[in-house]
């Protein structure tokens, strides 16, 4: 997944907070583990943020940044128009941006630690108190400087233009022009304090009692209890039987807590509907089109071209699909089963680790070095341990430090996809770094452009290694499938998001109404080839993008549709593409969607743009029908 944002601000302390959905990590300084038929496997080292949770050095700086935050305040608060207007305005400005970032890269080191300490296990006591002060901290720090982007809102056009013609003010120009979009939903003072200060005991404390609630689920299969991710793993076994039984386990625990992930979703809806209404947003998901940087025209288009194509995709893969395995229908739990001929292979980690690399390395020297060094010096945590959560994510703390990555390495051909795909993120976070605190965050619908290109890296490397017709079948059936979960399951994620949000406005919603929404848009966009059961109404309440980054996911999709179309442009070129695609990756937030795919000749405003996309997945689907007929 990429850098979440909150709905309103650049400001990097305050993204950090939300930037991943509170997955897990690792006590700092563990070696590679060794006890795994899958080999040895990185656990992360926190240490280049700081040595422990005792450290003398987190104590330092936490109480450096409250200094430094204090003089800010005092020097630039209530000042910021009378400085402008000065002869030397423009450098002047300059200086307390400087100053400003500063503070956020110190304050971001100080969350990034906590965070990533905290998930190693958030049932840990230990953990899970030094989070808690740490955010309450920073949370207290961080209100005394939201002032700053307030007053340079204030300022006048043509007295902000005098201003930036200063060179060292310019450089900071993308990050004054975000600031300067998010002007006409801006509040008093006090109420923007009043809802930066309120957050630690509202939207994050929902945010944490899901997390470790979820974090401590135990679900019965076979005997065994299991945490969430393995039981999720256990729906792509090739056993139908062993399938089933940890679907309805999984059924049973999420109904069993069912009263309480309702009441989650009813407050956290209700509390991002205050705020909507209180800015002024028109529509439920406008906030979130304001943080990515894009236009609600572009969302609309990508998501009404992906429901368009739901029967040219998706349900027509499912028929084939049932068709390989004998049914009529699928049973939900069947839609990402293994298929009859695919190998039922544990793939090592050091195997996975040379497919990802090897992959980069073939379309970069210089993409695979990077990514090498997640490797070579523990930014990495890849094994299964008790405590943590499921899912993966690359975090990218700082500027002044480096990204880590997270995935819960199991041996399956899509955990090589999702080592790539992190790894995509951690190669653009690196990239990004020299923006600065300010500008290196990405927009959401850009921040999956790397990743997704990593993972068409890495397949194509795979496919064209294929021994045999029927091994093209399984590489071409499995990412088929991964582009399915990816466009068509996040652009439904995002429709039940606006069901339930725009239902929620009128009202508190009953488990009975989210498990209708739920079943309504996965039937709509997996076809009749799946069956829904009514059991299956209750698996939206595990998704933890509704939780911790509401309407996050359309990002997903955005990301895999340009990346089909920026794709077919490399495949297509004959020199320039890679320096042109590090160009892009390096601008981090510094740019508009628009700027950064110009050089590419491609227009995500265009609505055309999304059919080119889509038509990759179905000529894919094309080859597959032509490939079963020939096996057949």
């Amino acid at each position: 997944m990429g850098s979440f944002q909150n709905p309103f601000g650049r400001c990097q302390f305050s993204n950090l907070y939300n930037q991943v959905c509170f997955q897990q990590a690792n006590e700092p300084g563990e070696a590679a583990r060794s006890d795994t038929p899958l080999g040895p496997m990185p656990e992360w080292d926190l240490s280049d943020l700081y040595e422990g949770a005792d450290s003398p050095a987190l104590q330092a700086d936490l109480e450096r940044s409250q200094d430094l935050a204090g003089a800010f305040q005092k020097t630039y608060e209530g000042k910021i128009v009378e400085i402008a207007s000065l002869e030397d305005g423009g450098a002047q400005l300059a200086l307390a941006v400087q100053h400003y970032e500063e503070i956020n890269d110190l304050l971001g080191r100080i969350a990034s630690y906590g965070q990533l300490l905290y998930s190693s296990d958030n049932q840990n006591p230990v953990h899970a108190k030094l989070h808690g002060d740490l955010m309450e901290k920073i949370t207290t720090i961080s209100s005394g400087l939201l002032f700053f982007g307030f007053e340079i809102n204030r300022l006048e056009d043509d007295v902000l233009a005098r201003c930036l013609e200063n060179e060292e003010l310019a450089h900071y120009g993308p990050w004054i022009e975000d600031l300067r979009f998010e002007k006409p939903y801006q509040l008093s003072d006090d109420l923007e304090k009043l809802f930066h200060d309120k957050s630690v005991v509202g939207r994050g404390a929902w945010s944490r009692l899901f997390n470790e609630t979820m974090t401590s689920l135990r679900f019965e299969v076979e005997g065994e209890r299991l945490a969430l991710e393995p039981t999720l793993n256990l729906l792509q076994s090739p056993d139908g039987d062993k399938r089933r039984v940890a679907a309805l386990a999984i059924e049973q625990v999420l109904n069993d807590n069912q009263r309480l992930f309702t009441q989650i979703t009813n407050t956290l809806a209700k509390d991002k509907e205050i705020a909507d209404r209180w800015r002024g947003f028109a529509d439920v998901a406008d906030s979130r089109h304001l943080s990515n940087r894009v236009e609600r025209e572009v969302v609309d288009a990508l998501v009404g071209a992906v429901r368009a194509k739901y029967g040219r995709i998706s349900h027509r893969y499912y028929k084939l699909k049932a068709k390989w395995l004998g049914l009529e229908t699928l049973q939900y739990w069947d839609r990402n089963a293994p298929l009859p001929n695919e190998s039922e292979r544990e793939i090592p980690w050091a195997e996975a680790q040379e497919t990802v690399l090897s992959a980069y390395n073939g379309f970069s020297p210089k993409m695979s070095e990077i990514a090498g060094q997640f490797f070579d010096k523990n930014w990495i945590d890849a094994p299964l341990r008790p405590g943590k959560a499921q899912g993966a994510f690359s975090h990218p703390t700082v500027p002044s430090a480096h990204p880590f990555v997270l995935i819960n390495y199991q041996g399956k051909p899509r955990d090589v996809q999702t080592l790539a795909h992190e790894l995509g993120h951690g190669v653009h976070q690196v990239l990004a770094a020299k923006q600065g605190a300010l500008m290196a965050p990405t927009p959401l619908t850009l921040a999956e452009t790397a990743s997704v290109f990593g993972e068409m890296l890495t397949f194509q490397k795979l496919l064209s290694q294929a021994q045999s017709d029927q091994d093209r079948h399984i590489l071409l059936a499995a990412k088929i499938e991964d582009m399915i979960n990816t466009l068509v399951r996040q652009i439904a994620f995002y429709c039940f998001e606006r069901k339930v949000h725009e239902a929620r406005s009128q009202g508190e919603l009953t488990s009975e109404q989210l498990n209708a929404f739920w079943l309504e848009v996965q039937g709509e966009s997996l076809g009749d080839a799946i069956e829904m059961s009514p059991g299956y109404g209750i698996y939206w309440s595990y998704v933890p993008h509704f939780i911790h980054a509401p309407f996050y996911v359309y990002a997903y999709a955005f990301g895999d549709c340009l990346v089909n179309s920026l794709y077919a442009v490399y495949a297509q070129a004959e020199s320039g593409f890679q320096e042109k695609y590090f160009e892009m990756l390096s601008a981090g937030g510094s740019k508009h969607h628009k700027d950064l795919l110009a050089p590419f000749g491609l227009d995500a405003s265009d609505p055309a743009f999304w059919d080119k996309g889509l038509a990759v997945i179905e000529t894919m689907i094309d080859e597959l029908e032509q490939l079963d007929q020939k096996l057949s």
